[in-house]
């Protein structure tokens, strides 16, 4: 089908898959209805449009590139904050709560699953998306993409369903601390002292105030990007040679190889342990998480440009169906055990936001709320999310696979 730039015009290509992305990442920090829409669904918007409006063609070498390419270099540098010794000595309770909301994500993915399989064809690349994004961030949801080669179209119609979940989600979340009775039964300290010193922050968009300026050297580029380089390299080798070694034929030797043979769960591996063992030096370099992001805003350019319109109505009020089972379990699960383990409100909201949107959208809450103390934590929670999203997502992924 003829398009006004052709499959083979890779230069022009790029020139509009970046252009998307930085476009979506301006507009996002510009203007507060972009900012909750989010970047990461306006460039999957614009570049559906585009495709749609026969502007760029459905398939393009040039998007196996960035599936080749772009994804897996963007994973390494949105794991550079990724010190297990940092984020437990500072997240501390935030940390707990945060991981017993994970939890909560893992069996909603089961009990979606098991409620909608007769329903939703291969059941298993939904979850894996979706456990891996609602323990972590958009970053996992790619990474669960590539792993289990799902199609763009599924792709697009999750994300699509994941994001009209989020924002009543957020909705929500933003909610439950304004609501009396959950004001009676659980504990607020932060929320009593915002109450009596005033809020701040506003004028601002939260993508630009998370956002925000930084210091940023031609060495910390440099590092950022060859160190990813190394890293995907290396990752690819042990995933390679793990695959063909680990035999198959049963239930378990079939996951073991999944898991084992998984570049993703290698590269994950790799990147926590040196930004662990190596922390002043991965902390040191700038840069690292704004160019993984914006490699992220490139994938999902990329990700809207096959969707049908008409196909994504039709999957995704099944799909927005599944997220709902997996939020809503995720939730229970953070106020039962919350309030179990006697944890604040607060710590609740922001753990229950950096597991389903990240470390941007839980710091973002932490400070439209003016829950200053809180965002630090909620950018190493969420941070760690990166890590072990990838984790549950192969594992729900593989378990799942065998139903």
């Amino acid at each position: 089908m003829k398009t006004l730039i052709s499959a083979d015009n890779v230069w022009a290509l790029w020139a509009v898959l970046t252009g998307i992305a930085a476009f979506s990442i301006w507009a996002e920090q510009k203007y507060q209805w972009a900012s909750k829409v989010t970047g990461c669904v306006l460039a999957l918007a614009i570049a559906m449009l585009f495709s749609n409006l026969k502007i760029i063609p459905v398939d393009a070498p040039t998007y196996d590139q960035v599936w080749d390419y772009v994804v897996p270099l963007a994973i390494p540098m949105l794991l550079f904050n990724a010190n297990l010794k940092k984020i437990w000595k500072e997240s501390g309770r935030l940390l707990v709560i945060y991981l017993i909301s994970g939890i909560g994500t893992v069996v909603g993915a089961f009990v979606a699953s098991s409620a909608l399989k007769n329903v939703i064809p291969e059941v298993y690349k939904p979850a894996a998306m979706m456990t891996g994004t609602y323990t972590g961030g958009s970053a996992n949801l790619v990474a669960m993409a590539d792993a289990f080669n799902i199609t763009g179209d599924l792709v697009t119609a999750s994300v699509v369903a994941d994001n009209l979940l989020m924002a009543l989600y957020f909705f929500i979340l933003i909610g439950i601390p304004t609501m009396n009775f959950f004001l009676k039964h659980y504990s607020h300290p932060i929320i009593e002292q915002v109450e009596k010193e005033g809020n701040s922050g506003e004028g601002q968009t939260r993508a630009a105030q998370f956002w925000a300026p930084k210091d940023v050297s031609l060495k910390d580029v440099a590092f950022t990007i060859s160190i990813s380089f190394i890293i995907v390299a290396i990752s690819s080798e042990i995933a390679g040679l793990l695959s063909r070694i680990i035999p198959t034929g049963n239930l378990f030797l079939d996951l073991l190889n999944g898991l084992l043979g998984n570049k993703y769960l290698i590269m994950t591996t790799i990147t926590m342990i040196l930004a662990t063992r190596f922390a002043d030096l991965f902390s040191s370099i700038g840069g690292a998480q704004e160019i993984g992001t914006f490699l992220i805003h490139i994938f999902f350019a990329v990700i809207g440009v096959p969707a049908s319109i008409g196909l994504i109505v039709t999957k995704s009020p099944i799909l927005l169906v599944f997220c709902a089972i997996i939020v809503f379990i995720n939730l229970a699960f953070t106020l039962i055990f919350g309030k179990i383990f006697k944890f604040d409100l607060e710590e609740m909201m922001v753990a229950a936001n950096a597991n389903v949107g990240g470390p941007t959208t839980a710091a973002a809450m932490a400070i439209a709320k003016g829950w200053d103390r809180l965002i630090v934590p909620a950018i190493l929670c969420g941070t760690l999310g990166y890590v072990i999203g990838n984790y549950y997502g192969i594992l729900v992924g593989n378990l799942l696979m065998g139903w």
